[in-house]
């Protein structure tokens, strides 16, 4: 067990661990994943965020999950081609489960956000850098097994929002329309989420 971050306890890091392993989906993909040898990858975001809320709220792990975010880092080749690789081969690794597996190259995100957000970002540098500027700080964590079966967590901001049923935005990136999209939508679904204002936000 290994976090990146030191303001992650111990304590949290297994806390972690013990609620994702409840979620068969989440379970598989970490165990999965390693199949398609990707660089540098992570999965995270919003399911890992989303699996620790249902649990809170009492709901079954994978409940109102989307997509799962399963992301790597690979510089060396920005095409789409070698992207689409990835996907296909992920298309075939978890066709059984409920829930789609979305395989994103960070590295060249860059690319393709203007024409899907309406304005433009530039490189990320490494998979951490990436996950710095997800949309909140209860889903800047990226997880998974490494080789040697350790339990592996990179949280930028930490775990306390996460475990707090905090949602608080992330303003590295992400604009107020999306964050208040974003927000609207998830207090439908999780009723116990405090979500912070984005004017309340400062800025991280």
């Amino acid at each position: 067990m290994q976090s990146g971050c030191d303001h992650v306890s111990t304590s949290q890091l297994q806390h972690l661990q013990h609620a994702l392993s409840q979620s068969r989906l989440i379970a598989t993909v970490l165990e999965r994943a390693p199949e398609l040898d990707m660089q540098n990858w992570y999965l995270g975001a919003g399911c890992i965020a989303q699996t620790i809320w249902n649990l809170q709220h009492g709901f079954d792990a994978a409940s109102n999950i989307k997509d799962c975010d399963l992301v790597y880092y690979a510089d060396q080749d920005l095409s789409s081609e070698a992207e689409s690789a990835f996907i296909e081969r992920g298309k075939q690794l978890f066709s059984d489960l409920n829930v789609p597996v979305e395989i994103v190259n960070q590295a060249r995100v860059h690319v393709w956000y203007k024409k899907h957000f309406g304005y433009g970002i530039q490189p990320y540098h490494s998979i951490e850098q990436a996950i710095n500027t997800w949309p909140t700080t209860a889903t800047c964590v990226g997880v998974k097994y490494d080789q040697r079966g350790r339990f592996i967590v990179y949280a930028p901001y930490g775990l306390s929002d996460l475990f707090g049923l905090i949602v608080r935005a992330n303003k590295t990136q992400i604009t107020e329309e999306i964050y208040t999209r974003k927000v609207e939508r998830w207090k439908g679904i999780w009723p116990r989420l405090t979500i912070v204002p984005w004017q309340e936000t400062q800025g991280i």
